[in-house]
């Protein structure tokens, strides 16, 4: 079960803090993309036990800002991140989704 909680603050449109998500508008709870973007990021703390995921996240974020001198870029390119964009269109993918995907396929 997903909680949302609505916060008009966020700098985002979403955020997924296992088990809620932080939305900055009330409608955002109909964006069904959106809202599978977030729900692969619950797939992922769960994974790595929450605290892990969330280590790992800002080390991926803190390397690409080295990496990329750009905010957006090292955001893009966190690999929690790519995995989430590039399934977010496919409502089902949760269904198949198989464990620690957002390791692979890692450009190195």
């Amino acid at each position: 079960m997903t909680l949302f909680i609505i916060f008009p603050k966020l700098p985002v449109a979403a955020m997924a803090i296992y088990p809620f998500i932080l939305l900055k508008r009330k409608e955002y709870k109909g964006d069904l993309m959106l809202l599978n973007h977030e729900k692969i990021h619950h797939r992922q703390q769960i994974e790595l036990l929450f605290i892990l995921f969330y280590v790992l996240y800002l080390i991926n974020y803190l390397v690409n800002l080295f990496r990329f001198k750009s905010h957006h870029q090292a955001y893009m390119n966190i690999v929690f991140e790519k995995e989430a964009f590039a399934n977010e269109h496919n409502l089902n993918y949760l269904k198949t989704r198989k464990t620690f995907a957002s390791f692979r396929n890692i450009k190195r």
